[in-house]
């Protein structure tokens, strides 16, 4: 269904009580940003917020995506598969033969329906643009500072509408924008964004590019620009589809080359200039955890901004999982799976991103397997679709196992895998938020196949599963053999899932490949296929947390130890290190980024206030658990 506007949307997830006013004043700096923390990691997402008192003349949305239920509300379903069942019976009946004239006349009022949907440029102005700012000034929009080491403000919900100079075909991205002024933000986007190939088209012509952003409106424009769309597709298309009704757009007051919603709430018109110095932007808190580094990016002019009487600013804060992004994560999981089964991957059953894995990094898939190396061959198929080239973790399961219920997924991978023979590294590109690699958007990748296995994919001499110690033997056997281990999880080997999570504190070259010879080659340990090692400051038991940590800090192929057993050497144990990387210790030469943790000012600003701000009994700040994790006060890591 599609929305009227934002205030709709608003007025909907309150008659369903899934929003809270908060009429105390709260600060945009780094305080609204505390409070949503707390509330999303309350358990199932929390409420929406909508700060009423921010010391603008504009409300603030935060965590209004932040919950499957708030998610499907966004988009109009019951449920986030509903939409890939649509999209899937859309590519079925497309794709059918049509053998008479009656069924391609079936199709008709289909493609019509589609038709409907197709965005629109309508005369006039918009509600969007009820009110001009006479004197524009990014200054007088409560826009949020969500982090201490932030480098300022940054839009965090931005639709960005830029246009190709020669085929004037539309781009809609979601980009942060850092505030350095009131008519001037930076304009984040990486190298493989369109919009970037835009900007690179606009600087060969020598021109200014117009650009346009829109805050508000219906949710599914948010959602619509962080889709991973091919180039040719209209996001506005897909945001047809999605509600069922087409969007509404109007030409920009200064930039009209460029069209916006019309029922936005908010609209910053301005221009990137190729001719520009670019600009040092960031740190910012990012979707990983850690702060993304600060580098040099194009500049935005701020020319025009125009509002709805009425508007809200809607914002968003990403930053240790789980965050309100975990659930628009999710629903591309589920929208996009049809496209990709039907297209390109057709053996695939289900695919999962674990909110650990913070959407790249980790990725498991469910295929219908019918034969030997047929892992393989999903495997390149999904390092070669999209967006997906960006995942660092492949995990591979088949027809015979939920993958969404994590233990018997493990039990049943860790049962069909064999180390030696059944993990894959290659390498490739990287996001460019990935701070484990050691040159910048170029690391590593890994595939975990735990499919069950045809003859044709075992090793001849390969050894039957061991049985194992008790885990809690394990454990202390370890660390009373190494000084430098500070902490065991073995618990896992408790469910039938031969893995240990050990945390390390290194403090030599080559630590992590040494010590994992040595507990590989131990008696007790034979049996055990996978060795996780994570820093000595996480605690290896907390396993959401070392997970998230070690996917984040891992390049696979540069951080994997492989033991063979010498008189099996087709199986062995794998080593993967998640530990942070250093100069010292590992030869790592570029900088390392700091986790995100709320500061104990603002912390404390929020305990003051929470009996004023109708959320209910008291939350700790979750910032409380990570501070003895952080390395230094900075963003940047002294290395």
């Amino acid at each position: 269904m599609a929305w009227k506007d934002q205030s709709a949307f608003i007025e909907a997830l309150e008659r369903a009580g899934e929003l809270v006013r908060i009429k105390t004043y709260v600060d945009p700096h780094l305080e609204i940003a505390e409070i949503t923390d707390r509330i999303s990691k309350s358990g199932g997402g929390g409420k929406a917020l909508l700060f009423e008192n921010t010391g603008y003349d504009f409300p603030v949305l935060m965590n209004a995506y932040g919950s499957e239920r708030r998610m499907c509300m966004a988009l109009g379903v019951s449920d986030l598969d509903e939409t890939a069942r649509e999209i899937e019976d859309l590519f079925k009946m497309i794709s059918a033969p049509k053998e008479s004239m009656l069924d391609k006349l079936k199709m008709l009022p289909k493609l019509g329906a589609f038709a409907s949907w197709m965005p629109a440029v309508k005369k006039g102005r918009g509600a969007c643009q009820e009110v001009v700012m006479a004197t524009p000034d990014i200054t007088k929009v409560p826009v949020i500072t969500c982090w201490p080491k932030d480098g300022g403000p940054f839009i965090t919900l931005p639709v960005i509408h830029t246009k190709d100079p020669h085929t004037h075909s539309r781009n809609v991205g979601m980009y942060r924008m850092q505030v350095f002024g009131p008519t001037l933000t930076g304009m984040h986007w990486h190298k493989h964004k369109v919009s970037a190939k835009h900007f690179t088209e606009y600087k060969k012509l020598g021109k200014k590019m117009p650009v346009a952003v829109a805050l508000g409106g219906d949710p599914v424009y948010a959602y619509s620009a962080t889709a991973p769309l091919p180039e040719n597709v209209d996001e506005y298309m897909l945001a047809g589809f999605l509600r069922k009704k087409k969007v509404e757009l109007v030409k920009c007051v200064s930039q009209p080359e460029i069209e916006v919603p019309a029922d936005a709430d908010f609209i910053i018109e301005g221009y990137v200039d190729p001719a520009d110095e670019l600009i040092w932007e960031g740190p910012f808190g990012d979707h990983t955890g850690y702060y993304s580094l600060p580098d040099w990016y194009p500049r935005f002019h701020i020319t025009a901004i125009t509002h709805r009487k009425n508007a809200v600013y809607p914002a968003t804060i990403v930053g240790i999982p789980p965050q309100e992004d975990a659930w628009l994560g999710k629903a591309t999981e589920r929208i996009f799976l049809a496209p990709i089964k039907m297209t390109m991957v057709p053996e695939i059953m289900d695919m999962d991103m674990p909110v650990e894995g913070v959407f790249h990094n980790l990725v498991i898939t469910k295929i219908n397997k019918e034969y030997a190396g047929q892992g393989q061959k999903v495997m390149n198929a999904m390092w070669g679709a999209g967006q997906m080239m960006f995942n660092k973790i492949l995990v591979l399961a088949d027809q015979h196992v939920r993958i969404q219920d994590y233990p018997a997924l493990a039990r049943y991978v860790f049962k069909n895998l064999n180390p030696v023979t059944d993990v894959v590294f290659s390498t490739g590109p990287m996001d460019v938020l990935d701070h484990s690699c050691s040159k910048m958007g170029f690391g590593g990748k890994m595939c975990i196949d735990g499919t069950s296995k045809f003859p044709e994919e075992i090793e001849e001499g390969a050894l039957p599963s061991v049985s194992l110690p008790a885990a809690s033997l394990i454990a202390d056997r370890l660390q009373q053999q190494f000084s430098e281990i500070r902490s065991v999880n073995a618990s896992l080997i408790e469910q039938e899932i031969p893995c240990l999570i050990v945390a390390v504190k290194k403090d030599k070259s080559g630590h992590i490949r040494s010590l994992h010879t040595s507990i590989a080659s131990l008696d007790f340990c034979r049996g055990i296929k996978m060795i996780l090692y994570v820093e000595h400051t996480v605690d290896p038991l907390d396993l959401p947390t070392a997970l998230w940590r070690f996917c984040n800090n891992l390049d696979p192929k540069r951080d994997q130890y492989l033991y063979r057993y010498d008189d099996a050497y087709h199986t062995g144990c794998l080593g993967l290190d998640g530990t942070r990387k250093t100069k010292e210790y590992d030869n790592f030469q570029r900088d390392w980024p700091n986790i995100i943790v709320a500061n104990e000012a603002t912390i404390h600003a929020v305990d003051e206030k929470w009996d004023q701000l109708n959320l209910g009994p008291f939350i700790a700040s979750p910032s409380l658990k990570y501070k003895e994790q952080l390395y230094g006060n900075e963003a940047i890591v002294d290395q």
